[in-house]
Formats: C-alpha cells, structure tokens, sequence
C-alpha cells in the first residue's frame, strides 16, 4: 500500500507531539505537513518545538518547515488528511477552512464534537456514527465535493466507555457515576503550575464535567438516520487534576437496567473485540484488559498497554448504592487523543473514505469496520 500524505495542525504541542510520534514510522501514512501558531511558520520543526516525548525527535521531522496554519498559502502541496491538536477556540476558526478546502479533518479539538453533523467516534465503540459525514454543510456546500470533520471525544471520556459499551450492549445502563484523576499532561505544556499540583488535588478542569457527561451520551447513543439519539442514562461526573504524568484513572459506579452477574460482567469485557480480523495498525488487540490484581489498574504500570491504546479495568466489586463499581485506566495522550484520531483515520482509510475526498461518500453500514472489510 502507497502510504498517503498526512499534514498536522498544532504540531508542536503536546498532541502534536505524540502524532509525530506515533505517525513518523506508520505504515499507512506519511507525515509531509507541519503547521502550528502564525509565530512559528517558516521556523524549522525542531527551532519551533521543545520535544517533551521519551523517543528522539525524528531528524526528518525536525529538518521540515513549518508551514502557514491556513489552507492556501503552503510553499509544498497540502495534504488531502489533516489531523488537528488545536485549542477549541483557534479550531473552530481553522478546521472549517481546511474541510472546505477539501481535507478530511480528524481532530482531537472539542470545538465541534458535539455538533449535530459531526461524527464523534470511538471505533470499537461507535463506527457507524461515521454515516454523519454525509449529512455535513461542508460537503453539501460543494456539490457533495468538500471535506468533512470527524473527532475523537475527551481525554477521560475515551477510556470510560471503551469500559462501557460493552455493558450497555448486554445490559443497558441506567446511571452512571464517575470521579477522575487526571493526569497533568491533559493540561499540556507548560499545563499545570508545579506549586498548584505538587502534593495536592485540584477539584476542577474547565468545561471537563460537562464535556465527559455530553459526550458520553452522544458516543453511546443510536444512530437514527442522520441524527444520533443520546444515550437514555443518568451521568454525573467529578474531575480532578492529580500530580501523575500520564494516565487517567476513572472510579466508576453503574446501574444496570438488567441485572447482570460478575461473570457475566468479565465476559462482557474478554468478548469485547468488535476490531478483531481489521488488521488496524493501531487498534489493540483487547481493547478492555481486565487485572485481577486487588490494587490495579495502576499509571504508572498499566497506562501502555496495548500500547497505550489499551482501557485497563480492574477492582470490579457490588455497589451499596448503585449495582457495580470498578476502576478504569487509559493512556490520555495516546488512546485519549493522537492514538484515537489515528485510529480513526486508520478506519476511514480501512472504508475507503480517505481515497475518494471530493467526492460523495456513500452510507455506512450499521457495523461499519466488521461488515464492510
């Protein structure tokens, strides 16, 4: 397979960061693109970023110039795939432009996750909410010819219902209640204070609450033609920022609207492999791993499994005020953000909606990745 040109818009910042990462040595794509701020266009990659990731900065990649943040105005050709780490208020300006210049926009951003016509995709979770795409204004407003945006939902919220579907699937879920630890890189770079973190909690993150509630609800709801109705489940969410590097770790308690047993629970879990025969790069094998250890899943042990691709549940017990509890574990610059998006540009290109941009895109199947491979 001919690998295809892939640009990356906020490439020098943490996210940025673990794109090049995981996309420097991937055998789909190649990285041909680089854009971040407008201070930093012209720069090389290596004059413009601080590497904070434990791999070498790729010498190819720290040679390449960093490019205008816009569409047009490029002094090399602009990639057709546009993967964005942008913050949601430069996003919602940017990742318009480049759908209407055509360019598929998978994007880590929360600008526009909750929006009607975008998908919000977990593959092994919700694939065929990929049928969105043709509902978008950005394709409609050019004959069906433009590009499209499809995001990856919020750090915590990933990890979360990798746990969840495939409970939902054989139980329903009634309610749901979340408390998260999340790590310090969610905040980026520099992120948090040290003064603010070191030895301490902080109790809240900005808009995160409202953002893992909502987007729970939209990644676990049904696709009904071109709307996709929201989970039918109570969620109540507590975020916290804790001194750990990377890796969030989620204590969850549900109620089930049918009773279920703990082995029935586990099971759910093991059998949990809607990708498997895909061939995805980077999907991991299990995408639920349950420890039976009596104190894991643990960051600083658990976080890369599967290559940080991973949700690592453990501590599964009876719930007093609900039915069960348990604790979730993932990766949330890997699986939380880079690694999703280039898992689902992994499944678009698996559906071929990467080869025909600019042209209409069929309807995707209920079981989009496991019928149409």
């Amino acid at each position: 397979m001919e690998r295809r040109r892939v640009g990356i818009l906020g490439a020098t910042g943490m996210v940025g960061q673990r794109f090049i990462q995981l996309l420097s040595n991937h055998p789909w794509f190649e990285i041909a693109w680089l854009a971040a701020s407008d201070r930093s266009a012209g720069k090389t990659y290596a004059e413009a970023c601080k590497w904070k990731l434990d791999t070498p900065l790729p010498k190819r990649i720290a040679a390449m110039t960093l490019q205008p943040n816009v569409p047009e105005g490029s002094a090399i050709e602009l990639p057709k795939i546009i993967f964005a780490a942008l913050d949601a208020d430069i996003a919602r300006e940017l990742e318009p432009k480049f759908a209407e210049a055509g360019c598929a926009v998978i994007s880590n951003s929360s600008a526009f996750r909750m929006a009607a016509d975008v998908p919000l995709v977990v593959p092994e979770v919700n694939a065929d909410h990929l049928a969105l795409l043709e509902t978008q204004s950005w394709r409609k407003e050019h004959g069906g010819r433009g590009g499209y945006i499809v995001t990856n939902p919020n750090c915590s919220a990933i990890g979360l219902v990798l746990a969840l579907k495939p409970l939902e699937e054989r139980f329903g879920i009634e309610s749901l209640f979340v408390s998260t630890m999340q790590a310090v890189s969610g905040a980026g770079y520099p992120g948090v204070a040290s003064l603010d973190i070191l030895g301490n909690v902080v109790p809240f993150i900005k808009n995160e609450e409202e953002k893992l509630q909502e987007e729970v609800g939209k990644l676990l709801g049904e696709r009904k033609g071109s709307k996709i109705e929201l989970l039918d489940a109570k969620v109540s969410a507590h975020c916290n920022r804790v001194a750990v590097e990377d890796g969030h770790t989620e204590c969850v308690s549900i109620k089930l609207k049918k009773k279920a047993t703990r082995e029935e629970i586990l099971a759910a879990w093991s059998e949990f492999l809607p990708l498997e025969g895909q061939h995805l790069p980077t999907a991991p094998e299990q995408p639920v791993e349950y420890d039976e250890g009596v104190d894991r899943p643990q960051p600083r042990l658990d976080r890369m499994r599967g290559h940080g691709m991973a949700a690592t549940v453990g501590r599964l017990r009876e719930c007093t005020l609900l039915d069960w509890k348990f604790v979730v574990l993932s990766h949330n610059t890997i699986r939380g953000a880079a690694g999703a998006a280039v898992l689902n540009a992994e499944v678009l290109a698996l559906l071929g909606k990467l080869d025909k941009l600019g042209v209409p895109l069929e309807r995707f199947s209920a079981r989009a990745v496991a019928v149409t491979a």
